[in-house]
């Protein structure tokens, strides 16, 4: 600024030089300039400096800093709304991605029903166990395993020499007691002979009398014990309890035998079991147990006689739906009069129960395994999870067979989670990918 003003007063002093032919002398306090050798008569030419800026008005300085506070507030309030935008974006996106996505199918719908197939076990309409009655030692058996047998045919003889000595012992003592009886019985009668002509007293006559009594009394102990040990020693010989087929054989000769049964000391000798006819127990399911009664032809089929189909009935039903498997245990025979079909194989009954109904197919990877029973998990319109109970009407393996709970519009979840809930929000998966299950 020095170096600025300096050059402008040369520049003053270079143009009063031209116009006076003078140099010109710095002015005084007024502010006017005055030359050396001036004439008296003439005025001094003066030069007046710019005016000076007025300084601002307070209100146009409160106006610019309100504007300022203003413009710093709007800024600020900006910078609060753009974040709290932020923040709300974050967290919509945090509650998108915290919901899990699942994948669907639709239940597929079947084929009118034409027949019900299901599995059983073939058993034998009578199937008993043979246990000895005596204790002893096994002399012979006369039946083996697969071996047709009648009732009343000898299957084996039982050694029983404690119960033969028993037996002798116990008609000894009847023989005592038999000849205690007559003694007492010739007392009684003399007694009473002397009543009559009173040489004795009545107490002597009755003491008589009823020491014969006990006599009777104790004779009928004795039969009934030698009954009970010839009964014993009638069990010696095991005997077929019905017409069968003998299927197990556990003793040998020599084998000690005890009387009893299963679980106490005795020993199981013998299994025998009647095959003509065969029942199968089949679980009927709740959807077709109206249409189940006894008299209600079936067909049993079996693995290892492809092609071939034989004929039963239902004999009887258990007129109650198990709670556990809602079904009916029905009870089919098969006449088995040759005796091709063995106790125990494994086959499929099949039915033609004639009901009418909707049926459908879901995988079997979309029911949920839980305590209220089978279940599966249904997304609903609103994006929430329904759980529903099913009934099953058929296991196909891949795919299970639904006569009841869902309907073919109804979007089934695949591979639910274990944690799933009634009501949970949820997002369906796009059809060809597989959804996130959490």
């Amino acid at each position: 600024m020095e170096i600025l003003t300096h050059d402008m007063e040369k520049e003053d002093r270079a143009a009063l030089t031209n116009e006076t032919g003078h140099a010109p002398n710095r002015a005084d306090g007024g502010g006017a300039r005055r030359y050396a050798g001036e004439d008296e008569g003439r005025l001094p030419a003066e030069i007046t400096a710019p005016p000076k800026l007025p300084p601002a008005t307070p209100r146009r300085a409160l106006m610019f800093i309100g504007v300022v506070l203003l413009v710093l507030v709007a800024a600020g309030v900006a910078t609060m709304l753009v974040r709290l935008h932020d923040s709300h974006v974050l967290a919509d996106e945090t509650e998108q991605n915290a919901i899990p996505t699942v994948s669907v199918v639709h239940p597929t719908a079947e084929k009118p029903d034409e027949e019900l197939v299901l599995p059983g076990s073939l058993q034998a309409y009578i199937e008993s166990p043979i246990y000895a009655r005596t204790n002893g030692y096994l002399l012979r058996w006369y039946k083996d395993i697969g071996s047709r047998i009648k009732k009343g045919e000898l299957l084996a003889d039982i050694d029983t020499p404690e119960v033969d000595q028993e037996l002798m012992q116990a008609r000894a003592a009847r023989q005592q007691v038999v000849a205690a009886m007559d003694l007492a019985k010739i007392n009684a009668d003399r007694y009473q002979a002397l009543r009559k002509t009173d040489s004795v007293s009545q107490q002597e006559a009755d003491t008589q009398s009823s020491g014969y009594e006990q006599a009777m009394a104790n004779l009928a102990a004795a039969d009934a014990n030698v009954k009970r040990l010839e009964e014993l020693e009638g069990f010696k010989h095991v005997y077929a309890p019905f017409d069968g087929v003998l299927t197990r054989r556990t003793v040998d000769p020599g084998a000690l035998i005890n009387a009893g049964v299963a679980g106490a000391a005795g020993k199981e000798l013998f299994d025998v079991a009647r095959t003509d006819p065969l029942r199968v127990y089949v679980a009927v399911p709740q959807a077709y147990a109206p249409a189940i009664h006894p008299g209600l032809e079936a067909v049993v089929t079996l693995q290892e006689f492809p092609g071939q189909k034989f004929t039963a009935t239902v004999a009887r039903t258990a007129d109650a739906i198990d709670q556990t498997t809602r079904t009916l245990l029905t009870e089919v025979d098969v006449p088995n009069r040759d005796g091709k079909l063995l106790p125990g194989s494994f086959g499929e009954v099949h039915f033609r129960p004639n009901v009418n109904g909707s049926k459908l197919t879901i995988p079997v990877n979309a029911m949920l395994f839980r305590r209220e029973g089978p279940q599966v998990a249904v997304v609903g319109s609103d994006g929430k999870v329904q759980l529903r109970r099913i009934s099953i009407g058929r296991d196909y393996g891949t795919t299970l067979e639904i006569v009841g709970g869902v309907d073919v519009n109804d979007r089934v979840i695949v591979n639910p989670s274990d944690s799933i809930e009634d009501g949970q929000k949820v997002k369906v998966a796009p059809e060809g990918q597989e959804g996130r299950h959490s």
